[in-house]
């Protein structure tokens, strides 16, 4: 059970690793896109170029796709990003249980962005492991884990990649060890349990207050969703302004959101501490640009203010 991109190398692992995947479940087809075209989850697609039942309930929780689970009789259900969260009735249907693989080293960052959030928090590695689900939120006994390093470029995106490829790894090793008997099952420590929560649209904004490091860091985790943004002078008002890479800089930090400077290396920004160098932007309704290009079609930028 699985849908967006980061459940794909699991189901590849698992397809390709000698088990018999008897169904895949995912998300329904939704509009995605500027266009809001219909289209099928990444898992989707997948299972389809490998000739698999696919299911797409629009609840887990409803009757009848339990019924057809029932019916299939799975030794095992591996559930990787699936993106609801499932009932007793359907995880407690078989013998050998439900597993899911988390990106997180649990108890550390148990919830909705575990990946993100550790990179916000300046963390040099994470993880990922696979768990027994049970009632509480990634909360069940620990089958298997594995440490990733954060590197100091890592986004978002990246550190997901490179996670769903351990983790794929990680899950067919843990299913196997349970097909044999063999798997551990290791309690979570309730008091090392640390929560990642849900990312909203308005943690993207920019507040340039905080520190230059903290604010790359930002930049980073937040890439690609919901991304980072502040707001640029334009015409008298101002319009949204979308930073899609920056760095930080030990230099004079200035008046906080004040564009110190704009050079070949991008436009400087005065922060809580140090700088923030703004080295590729998205203006409201543009493209992707070098900071240099913005600065070219932008009078005066240097000693405005950037924010609301």
């Amino acid at each position: 059970m699985g849908t967006p991109e980061f459940a794909v190398p699991s189901l590849g692992a698992l397809a390709g690793g000698g088990q018999e995947v008897i169904a895949v479940a995912t998300q329904p087809d939704r509009q995605r896109g500027r266009n809001l075209a219909v289209a099928a989850p990444p898992v989707k697609r997948r299972a389809g170029e490998l000739g698999l039942r696919v299911l797409q309930p629009a609840d887990p929780g409803d009757a009848a796709f339990i019924g057809d689970v029932r019916e299939m009789n799975p030794d095992l259900i591996a559930v990787v990003a699936y993106g609801n969260f499932l009932p007793p009735a359907l995880w407690g249907l078989p013998p050998r249980g439900t597993i899911n693989l988390h990106p997180s080293l649990l108890p550390e960052y148990r919830g909705a962005a575990p990946i993100p959030r550790a990179i916000l928090n300046g963390d040099r590695e994470t993880g990922v492991t696979v768990l027994y689900l049970g009632a509480g939120m990634d909360a069940g006994d620990i089958v298997a884990q594995e440490r990733v390093p954060i590197s100091a470029d890592d986004t978002g995106e990246t550190l997901a990649a490179a996670l769903a490829r351990c983790g794929g790894g990680l899950l067919l090793a843990a299913v196997r060890s349970i097909e044999k008997g063999t798997a551990a099952r290791v309690p979570q420590d309730e008091s090392a349990a640390t929560f990642a929560p849900k990312l909203e649209k308005s943690d993207g904004l920019i507040d340039w207050r905080a520190s230059a490091e903290d604010l790359a860091r930002r930049v980073r985790a937040l890439r690609p969703w919901p991304g980072t943004f502040t707001f640029a002078p334009s015409r008298g008002g101002t319009r949204l302004l979308k930073i899609l890479e920056a760095s930080a800089s030990a230099g004079d930090a200035g008046e906080t959101g004040k564009v110190l400077r704009c050079d070949s290396a991008g436009i400087h920004v005065g922060t809580g501490s140090g700088s923030l160098v703004i080295r590729v932007v998205q203006p409201e309704g543009g493209r992707a640009m070098t900071a240099l290009e913005f600065v070219r079609g932008t009078r005066d930028l240097a000693g405005t203010m950037l924010g609301r």
